[in-house]
């Protein structure tokens, strides 16, 4: 491997990767199968495609072309050396509006191509669901489709010609009559009329095998079609000339309801006559809440398309007429119809989940049939899963007879393993029974191709490895795949995941306590490579930032798979103490994102404080541990000995600050906040108390209390105002007791023993991964809270990353305490708590635009709806950002950060604060985003309790 590495960085311009991360980024795509590469290089062009191909094949090594690595058969993965074309060859070299094409390179996300080619009125045909992150090349290469397909076919009807080097080095122009055809293969097929006349099935998702029937004199012998699908087995693609579809002006998506989806799919190609755009379909089983859809228990997405709204509203109104439904659905808003597609496209993301939160894989994605045969296909297919014990939720592209379905495979014992071979073989022939595909949309890969006799017989098949060896003589393109193929129950991805679960501090209720089945969770449609966030999205700004796989919730989830395979033949071998790992969680945010933008609920916070917490377990610590991760105990020891003015003036003293920070692991560009000098609680212990109805438990955080108590004294405000009393939680531990106002309590001497303390979720320490002293401060949390949680009052809780924490950390952090789970369930925001407690108080008017951005915790852990009604009923209108704000806590702040810090910042909310007018008011609930816009771009933002209760004091 040493001169295989070496000979390839003298050869190549060029990364040539073959460390740990590299390697184990890769092993795995969107499939149940791993394998393990030799390391990965990311090409500049077309000649380093080429010399890697010389060196590789001098070498005897397999070579893999890889994009998105979103493709769910196992053909992205191998273990010789990795093409990645996503870093470079990623550009629109040309488009030509009056020719509707555009020229592209492999590595080009489809996203980018829609951005680029939707100014002149036009778009790329097919649509995959994860056109946000899949790749031209890997579309081209599996002959994708999407849900546009009806009206605009695969792939290969888009594709006109294919630059490809061959593995031999020679250089072809894929096209229309032989054009770049290697030499043999007009031969092959001139002797094999008849058998390509006659044995491909004629279905428009035939995607199985190599299309040989493209290269017949009747299809002008299209080189280039016949490429695609080729899945990386015959040349590996640097360029394309593809086609280019006029967009209709105007879309209307009609949602058609049915009793089940049996009745969908016999419905769905009697609607083809009606020319629409889509004509999906999916179940009650993958729809997280169907209050938004039609009645019904499954659903057809038809959309429709005109030159106007109004054209585009009638040819879906007339599909309504003319299908027999329970219930229809029509929606001309751009942001409804947007907000309904995220529902289908969420499925191969929701589907890996049973109803029950058991898990589901895919294997058999993409089968196709005849449309007119789906539904009895649909029930066959029923029958057989129910014969075999398994469960499955179909959905897909019902317009085109094609089914995608997770199966609940138990893909971890013997037993599951070789029922899963079983039921393979079983549905292979109930899919020729009925005319289809194997593949309709993602290709054989290991998955399917080891089946291709059943569907097109021997012959046939061999006639497949006659054309492959034309191509490649040395069988060194992804070996293994489509020809000669690894048995599709070999391979798997979780054979060398730990049998028994790893010991670890947090419960993952979700997972039956289950690191293993946590990191599992990952199944690599990679909605987290986004390369821009839309609407309220969060996940995940780190990609976005630096664009590199390891920095993505998906590369960080294939590293910790790798460091729990260990020394089962992977690139990670020193388990927790890995510093491959821990470099690429280093730029985790820990925004929780996640948690709620993932399709699969990975929570890439939680894997991140559990890693750090073993890593360092018995080790020195970042000295950013200590000065942020315990900033709660610095703050209380310095508002103790009343010093916060000494503080502030010695971090004036830019000397001063400079040691200070270089002590403290903080970012030199950064500036210390200054800490109040009267805090929170101080300020409460000498007001006058207020408010005579229902009591609420005013949660004093470490950022309300010590940095912000401005906060904390409008949210009294508002709250009294709203005829709510309030109180602080105690601080000493009592044995019995009921809270009253927050300050008065009858104390016995044990309890004046055991000294004050404070209320702490824990945030600071479970960030920095310091679990043990955060299981510490919790109980102690608990102790002193519980006389609240003998009563009924709610806990209001002002910093959304604290109300968070409450909410989800410890629960699961001491999810051995059941006091835990009653606090959890006693938290609610500041907007939560003024719906549910004081529903008839109606906010003062302000009538201005907002500007600012939803905290990431409130998105992904919180839930905005509250604070959208309560702005809205305080008659503050417009939109707050997605995205995530950079600082998150302690991130922002750590040496290193500072760019990727800034780079999150600029990516939403601070453009949003400056296209804002004047006069807008900026909001920011989190401490953190309020810093990110003052140190960052000299904004003051505010929470939504500071300017309610600005506009209250100005009343009579």
């Amino acid at each position: 491997m040493t001169d295989l590495e070496a000979d390839l960085r003298k050869a190549v311009r060029g990364e040539v990767g073959f460390d740990v991360t590299s390697r184990a980024l890769v092993t795995m795509d969107a499939s149940n199968y791993r394998r393990v590469p030799l390391g990965v290089v990311a090409p500049r062009d077309a000649d380093d495609v080429a010399a890697v191909l010389e060196v590789c094949r001098g070498h005897g090594v397999p070579v893999v072309p890889r994009g998105g690595g979103t493709s769910i058969a196992g053909q992205a993965t191998g273990t010789g050396v990795v093409l990645d074309f996503t870093r470079h060859m990623n550009r629109v070299l040309a488009l030509d509006p009056e020719a509707r094409t555009a020229v592209v390179q492999p590595g080009l996300v489809l996203d980018r191509l829609q951005d680029a080619a939707a100014p002149h009125g036009l778009r790329f045909g097919p649509d995959p669901s994860t056109h946000s992150r899949c790749t031209l090349g890997g579309m081209i290469g599996n002959n994708s489709c999407g849900s546009h397909s009806v009206a605009w076919g695969t792939t290969a009807d888009s594709v006109s010609e294919l630059d490809v080097v061959t593995v031999r080095g020679a250089r072809l122009r894929l096209g229309r009559g032989w054009a770049g055809a290697p030499a043999g293969l007009r031969e092959l097929v001139d002797g094999e009329l008849a058998r390509l006349r006659t044995g491909f099935p004629e279905l428009p998702r035939r995607i199985s095998g190599y299309a040989l029937d493209a290269l017949l004199p009747e299809h002008r012998a299209d080189v280039a079609r016949s490429f695609c699908g080729s899945e990386g087995t015959l040349g590996v693609l640097t360029e394309a000339v593809v086609r280019l579809v006029e967009a209709p002006r105007a879309r209307t998506l009609a949602v058609l309801g049915y009793a089940d989806e049996g009745a969908a799919a016999d419905a769905a190609a009697g609607l083809l006559v009606h020319r629409p755009l889509t004509v999906e379909g999916m179940a009650a089983d993958l729809v997280p809440s169907a209050a938004v859809l039609p009645r019904g228990g499954a659903w057809l997405f038809v959309e429709t398309g005109g030159s106007s709204e109004s054209e585009a509203r009638a040819r879906a109104e007339e599909i309504v007429r003319a299908a027999d439904v329970l219930d229809a659905l029509v929606v001309t808003d751009p942001a409804g119809q947007r907000a309904l597609w995220r529902i289908r496209e969420d499925a191969s993301g929701t589907a890996t989940r049973m109803p029950d939160g058991s898990e589901a894989w895919p294997g058999w994605e993409d089968c196709a049939v005849p449309p007119q045969r789906l539904g009895a296909y649909l029930r066959d297919f029923r029958g057989l899963l129910v014969s075999h014990g398994l469960r499955g939720t179909p959905y897909g592209h019902f317009g085109d007879g094609c089914i995608h379905v997770r199966i609940d495979f138990d893909l971890l014992t013997r037993a599951g393993i070789t029922r899963f071979r079983r039921f393979s073989e079983e549905l292979a022939d109930l899919v020729t029974a009925h005319g289809g595909s194997l593949s309709g949309e993602h290709g054989d890969g290991q998955a399917r191709a080891e089946l291709l006799p059943r569907m097109y017989g021997d012959e046939m098949v061999a006639l497949f490895e006659r054309a492959k060896a034309v191509w490649d003589p040395d069988d060194l393109l992804n070996p293994g795949m489509l020809v000669r193929p690894a048995p599709l129950d070999t391979n798997l991805r979780f054979s060398v995941l730990p049998r028994e679960p790893v010991e670890v501090a947090f419960g993952y209720p979700a997972d039956g306590g289950d690191f293993s089945a946590a990191v599992r969770r990952c199944v690599g449609v990679a909605k987290c490579r986004t390369t821009s966030a839309t609407g309220s999205a969060v996940m995940c700004p780190s990609f976005r930032a630096t664009g590199e796989e390891a920095h993505s919730t998906r590369g960080r989830a294939r590293l910790l798979h790798e460091m729990l395979a260990g020394e089962a033949g992977g690139p990670v071998t020193d388990g927790w103490r890995s510093e491959e790992v821990r470099e690429a969680l280093d730029l985790c945010l820990s925004c929780k994102g996640c948690r709620s933008d993932c399709p699969v609920g990975v929570d890439m916070a939680t894997y991140k404080a559990e890693f750090l917490h073993h890593h360092y377990a018995g080790r020195r610590r970042p000295a950013a541990h200590h000065s942020m991760g315990r900033l709660p105990q610095w703050l209380r020891r310095v508002d103790r000995l009343r010093l916060a003015p000494l503080v502030n003036a010695l971090a004036a003293v830019r000397p001063l600050a400079a040691v200070a920070k270089r002590l403290g692991g903080i970012a030199a560009e950064r500036r210390i906040p200054k800490l109040a000098t009267e805090t929170f609680s101080r300020w409460w212990d000498r007001r006058k108390a207020g408010g005579t109805g229902d009591l609420v438990v005013l949660w004093p955080d470490t950022f309300t209390e010590h940095l912000s108590p401005s906060v904390g004294r409008a949210a009294v405000r508002v709250l009294e105002a709203a005829g709510l009393r309030v109180a602080l939680p105690p601080t000493v531990h009592l044995e019995q007791a009921p809270v009253g106002d927050g300050r008065t309590v009858a104390l016995d001497p044990v309890s004046l023993l055991r000294g004050r303390g404070r209320v702490c979720c824990g945030l600071t320490y479970v960030s920095t991964g310091q679990l043990d002293r955060a299981r510490t401060v919790l109980r102690r949390t608990l102790d002193l809270m519980a006389p609240v949680l003998e009563t009924s009052a709610p806990v209001v809780v002002l910093e959304p990353s604290c109300a968070a924490a409450l909410r989800t950390d410890l629960p699961e952090l001491l999810h051995d305490d059941p006091r835990a789970a009653r606090l959890a369930s006693r938290v609610l925001t500041f907007a939560e708590a003024l719906e549910q407690l004081a529903p008839g108080w109606r906010p003062p008017a302000l009538n201005r635009l907002v500007a600012g951005q939803t905290h990431c915790h409130q998105h992904a852990v919180l839930g905005d709806a509250p604070d959208r009604r309560l702005r809205e009923a305080a008659g503050l209108t417009g939109d707050l950002a997605g995205g995530c704000c950079g600082l998150a806590g302690n991130f922002g702040f750590e040496k290193g950060h500072f760019e990727v810090s800034r780079a999150c910042v600029e990516e939403q909310l601070l453009p949003s604060v400056r296209q804002a007018p004047e006069d807008a008011v900026v909001l920011a609930d989190g401490y953190s985003c309020r810093t990110q816009l003052e140190q960052l771009a000299g904004v003051r933002g505010r929470h939504l309790a500071e300017v309610l209760a600005e506009e209250l004091d100005r009343r009579p």
